[in-house]
């Protein structure tokens, strides 16, 4: 009998299901170098933010980091999954407790004579389930990865943060610089529209030049306040990012006074340990590897053995008595109506999901890295064409205002070759805001400048 209670758990074990191999559809293997070459050098710094020369910038960075409330979010549940490990690593420990109850009583005996008693029982129980098929160890692991990949969804919340303050500050700055540009412009063309207006009451021109002029001073005067509305809305979006709310934003240097950074030299083979969320996908699927494990051992017997030891203890009793008991039991499934194949099923599934997912991830990183190494290449050429047409353009509009002051030529002329550059003007800021942008967006791509292990 004895015999065959130690052979059941060894015959149950065969009929537990094998774990299939992860998918080979879900393996992913890195490109040997980048698509788009640029010259590249050094790593990125911890600090990347600060190549951009403006210390405002990266004060407001670190404010993010430290204020912003979806990262006090991430690291309350960093916190909860940690506590839910040391849940799951108890059950390879034995539980003990212990217990005191104690009573009163008076009764009456058979004699009908009255008599009081005190007693007590003092108990020290312990329990524990022998892991032998590696059940619970499946759960404690499930749990310590679910945890990890909560710190790496921290890691990459506050690369996201990071990333959003300093491209939300750069397009603070670019519509500064656009704000700027339409004041100047409003300024000549409010000098024009006086010049036109003297002309005009002189009889040196028509009234034609003259609502021309005042119709292209309105024209600019109205595009200043949905720039000064952007600003505003730009400042509240930063106010929330660092965690407060809706105020000023204070401004370090110039738009044009920014620094272009480098392109980091970092090879595709790196990204997949650079990426914190490469490295949640990474844990998510451990998790589910464990996981199945853990259903897997749900087919399998489970062992546990009790022990306690105390003392009766009674004003009835000269001395106290001591009680103890051993025991032990194996519950071993035998039908439970398809409910441990679901289980173990859905667990394979799972498991299976969890690795695509990883696949995913991976060859986004590498799409996201090479979309900003094509975006800086392209821009650098973008930005020569729209210096070459602005050089083109002033030269228009020097050569239409002396035809205009010649009399050779209508005033039409001259607005369409201030409308021209006024537009490139606008062009180039936004060219190098999407450059600045873009090599924010880069060092994102590239997991920041932390290497997970």
């Amino acid at each position: 009998m004895r015999r065959a209670a130690l052979l059941l758990p060894l015959l149950v074990a065969g009929c537990a299901p094998a774990i299939s191999p992860r998918p080979e559809a879900s393996v992913v293997a890195p490109p040997a170098d980048w698509r788009t070459s640029l010259p590249a050098e050094g790593a990125v710094e911890r600090e990347w933010w600060a190549r951009f020369g403006d210390p405002q910038l990266s004060a407001l960075v670190e404010q993010a980091r430290a204020n912003n409330s979806d990262l006090a979010i991430a690291a309350a549940r960093v916190a909860e999954a940690r506590a839910q490990e040391r849940v799951a690593r108890s059950l390879l420990l034995p539980s003990l407790s212990a217990s005191v109850p104690g009573s009163e009583a008076r009764t009456v005996n058979a004699f009908g004579r009255p008599s009081e008693s005190t007693s007590a029982q003092p108990t020290f129980q312990a329990a524990y389930e022998v892991d032998l098929f590696g059940g619970n160890a499946a759960r404690r692991d499930a749990a310590r990865a679910s945890a990890a990949a909560f710190a790496a969804a921290h890691e990459a919340a506050t690369l996201s943060v990071s990333a959003a303050a300093a491209s939300g500050y750069i397009t603070l700055l670019a519509l500064d610089d656009r704000l700027k540009v339409l004041k100047a412009t409003l300024v000549q063309r409010g000098e024009a529209l006086r010049i036109a207006r003297d002309r005009a009451e002189a009889g040196y021109t028509s009234e034609l030049e003259l609502r021309q002029s005042e119709a292209e001073y309105r024209a600019a005067e109205q595009q200043i306040p949905t720039i000064e509305a952007a600003i505003a809305r730009q400042e509240n979006a930063l106010s929330l990012l660092v965690g407060d709310t809706p105020h000023a934003i204070a401004r370090g240097v110039n738009f044009d006074a920014l620094a272009t950074p480098v392109v980091p030299a970092v090879v595709p083979s790196e990204l997949v340990r650079r990426r914190p969320d490469i490295a949640q996908a990474e844990y998510s699927l451990a998790a589910t590897d464990a996981n199945l494990r853990a259903a897997r051992a749900q087919f399998l017997p489970q062992i546990r053995l009790s022990a306690s030891g105390g003392a009766a203890i009674s004003s009835l009793l000269g001395d106290p008595i001591t009680i103890w008991s051993i025991g032990g039991s194996i519950l071993a499934p035998i039908f439970s109506g398809g409910r441990l194949e679901g289980q173990f099923d859905a667990a394979t599934a799972q498991r299976d999901q969890a690795a695509f997912a990883y696949r995913k991830s991976v060859l986004t990183a590498f799409r996201e890295v090479e979309d900003q190494l094509a975006l800086i290449d392209r821009l650098d050429a973008q930005e020569q064409a729209l210096l070459a047409q602005r050089a083109a353009v002033a030269e228009v509009l020097r050569h239409a205002a002396n035809r205009y002051r010649a009399g050779y030529s209508p005033y039409l002329e001259q607005i369409d070759a201030q409308r021209a550059l006024l537009s490139v003007d606008l062009a180039l800021i936004q060219l190098r805001a999407d450059r600045l942008t873009s090599y924010v967006a880069l060092y994102q791509a590239l997991g920041g400048g932390t290497a997970q292990p």
